[in-house]
């Protein structure tokens, strides 16, 4: 066996280790489904279908104000002391957190106990305590934002929480190291803002210290307290700054980063009265709060209130919130339209997922079973990803390789005939002159419409005047072969062109393989204003920096270590023209898992219909080569 196959088979043997730990590094952190269940809704626990949660929260557990320990309401024990095992009946898997709540007495119990050392020993101590002994896996802070504090004291109460979460942490790090138990979960539900005025989170201790920050992100607008209609949970608002999106990009603009962020989902809504019930778009004049004393209304109440009357809801794409009248009254919400597009936009922001605000507000768990359906066409794309990429790698080297022996010998075979036809050529006529297609073409100028006759019976006819001032007439035959259909496919130009078996035969064939895969793209059409394949499509895309405009849509690389960008640009460098340019496998598998900081820029793919200005001047290796298209056997005639 030749050295260039058994260098062959050690690539694929190569790459077969290194898929696994590659298709590892694809599998995305687990998209949370959270919820939250609080003891005052009176909704039994068992009721709560937890198949459609990855997380449960049991809200709320609360500070003495005495000892500034961890306690539990004797109303409330029975009910949080058997929440996990309950929850689990349905979903074994799933993950559960205590809420501690924080604004008993005005905050003032919490800073008290944040202030003091020994407060703040005694409170994580028995916050441990109390998760371990009822089976829950994490805790949160609960209502804990600049939106409560006084402007004198709030920036020494920020720091103090700071100081909080790093105590918090290293005590819940040494009990699992103890105990040998996973660390529990730490999070805290903040404000759908960062600051407000000079009032801050302390933004450096929540990056280092808590697991994610569940984004409040409704209750904007409360009919208890504005005499206007409004979207309580709008994802949008064209008229002002107070909104889903802005929230978000101010957290991501002071420094937490989006998979730090769970999005908060309203299960509830608000009724108004209006002032005039012909005027009854959002923003509209009101009297203040309906229906209920303080204008709140669960979903499941709504559904009900709107069977009731028949009418029909009403969605808003500015604001991608839901709202309906009944006469003067107007009631805002979110309803499937608007949970399937905020879990979408959570997604897409590169989130860590979604929290209900809360699990017994819903009718028949229609908006759960809609947040969850929204994800699972993208997880399933990942999943598909994470089996096809490894699989189609292998499938494709074999069939390269055997490719490859079978073309290796066939060249072999035609080699001989033709040494046969030519001294048998050769003894007949001796005097006759062959000349091989690369004489032919510097012949005609490359074939150019000035040394153009015409049409013959086999394709185009051309002339030329060799050094002895005779003329011919050239027959082109027409060059169908195997290479012509192999331009498009996973072989490498070296071979295709001039039969050269390169050691990154199977560096390029990943290379097409991987884009088809980012592209959803056959590699087998035309793209783009000006037709070109799919690399060459590609590299025009990544140099003009509109790459995502290649990426299949339904990708998503938010929770992936290996990003659709990277992904694209190493693909990019495994297809180039030149062999020696092309990377290793194993710096393709480096730089796709981020080993590599510094990525090289790819040079213009093979096979390309164009050509950059750097590149139109370099000199093509004239090696020794065995190819189906190395010589065109004409019968030249003198005129």
């Amino acid at each position: 066996m030749s050295s260039s196959h058994l260098q062959m088979w050690f690539n694929i043997l190569s790459l077969l280790l290194l898929l696994p730990p590659l298709a590892n590094s694809l599998e995305a952190q687990t998209w949370i489904k959270a919820g939250y269940w609080y003891s005052g809704s009176e909704f039994p626990v068992p009721d709560i279908d937890s198949s459609l949660f990855t997380h449960l929260t049991c809200a709320f557990a609360h500070i003495n104000s005495s000892t500034y320990e961890l306690s539990i309401l004797p109303s409330d024990e029975t009910y949080i002391s058997t929440f996990t095992d309950i929850v689990r009946q349905k979903n074994p898997t799933i993950i559960t957190l205590l809420s501690i709540w924080t604004q008993d007495s005005n905050f003032s119990t919490f800073f008290s106990m944040a202030t003091q050392p020994s407060h703040r020993t005694s409170f994580i101590e028995s916050s441990i305590q109390t998760a371990r002994l009822y089976g829950f896996h994490g805790l949160e802070l609960y209502g804990m934002g600049p939106y409560g504090i006084q402007p004198d004291t709030s920036t020494k109460n920020m720091k103090d929480m700071g100081i909080l979460f790093d105590d918090w942490r290293s005590a819940i790090n040494k009990e699992s190291k103890n105990s040998t138990r996973s660390p529990l979960i730490l999070t805290m539900a903040g404000h759908y803002l960062p600051s407000l005025s000079t009032t801050s989170y302390p933004m450096d201790s929540i990056k280092r210290n808590l697991d994610w920050v569940h984004i409040g992100s409704y209750d904007y607008h409360l009919s208890a307290k504005e005499n206007f209609t409004g979207a309580h949970s709008a994802l949008y608002d064209p008229s002002s700054n107070v909104s889903t999106d802005y929230g978000i990009k101010e957290w991501i603009r002071r420094g937490l980063p989006a998979k730090k962020m769970v999005l908060g989902l309203a299960y509830h809504g608000y009724a108004w009265t209006l002032v005039n019930p012909k005027d009854n778009a959002i923003g509209s004049p009101a009297r203040g709060r309906a229906i209920t004393a303080d204008g709140s209304m669960s979903y499941k109440y709504i559904k009900t209130y709107l069977r009731s009357y028949g009418v029909k809801v009403v969605y808003n794409e500015s604001y991608l919130a839901n709202y309906c009248v009944i006469g003067s009254l107007w009631i805002g919400f979110d309803d499937v339209e608007a949970i399937k597009t905020k879990v979408l936009y959570a997604r897409e922001k590169g989130l860590l997922g979604y929290k209900v605000w809360q699990v017994p507000n819903d009718d028949n768990w229609v908006l759960s079973k809609a947040a969850q359906e929204e994800g699972k066409d993208k997880e399933n794309k990942q999943l598909l990803l994470e089996i096809l990429l490894p699989t189609s790698a292998i499938v494709t080297l074999l069939l390269g390789t055997l490719t490859w022996y079978l073309r290796r010998r066939l060249c072999k075979w035609k080699v001989l005939a033709m040494r046969v036809m030519a001294t048998r050529t050769k003894s007949r006529y001796p005097n006759l002159q062959a000349f091989g297609f690369t004489d032919i073409k510097e012949a005609t100028s490359n074939f150019s419409h000035e040394n153009k006759l015409g049409e013959g019976g086999f394709g185009p006819v051309y002339k030329h005047m060799f050094q002895q001032f005779v003329w011919y007439e050239l027959y082109l035959m027409p060059r169908v072969t195997l290479s012509s259909y192999l331009i498009h496919g996973y072989v490498p130009p070296e071979y295709v062109k001039r039969g050269i078996y390169s050691t990154k035969y199977d560096v390029y064939s990943f290379g097409v393989l991987l884009l088809q895969i980012i592209s959803g793209k056959k590699n087998t059409f035309l793209y783009g204003r000006d037709n070109l394949h799919l690399l060459e499509y590609a590299y025009e895309l990544w140099k003009d920096g509109k790459s995502m405009e290649f990426m299949d849509p339904l990708m998503d690389d938010t929770n992936s270590g290996c990003k659709l960008l990277q992904c694209m640009q190493v693909a990019l460098l495994c297809v180039q023209e030149k062999w020696e340019d092309r990377p290793t496998m194993l710096e393709v598998y480096s730089m796709l898992k981020n080993e590599i900081e510094d990525v090289s820029k790819p040079k213009r793919p093979a096979f390309s219909t164009k050509t950059d200005m750097d590149e139109e001047n370099h000199h093509k290796s004239r090696e020794e080569i065995c190819s189906s298209n190395f010589a065109t056997m004409s019968q030249v005639m003198p005129r």
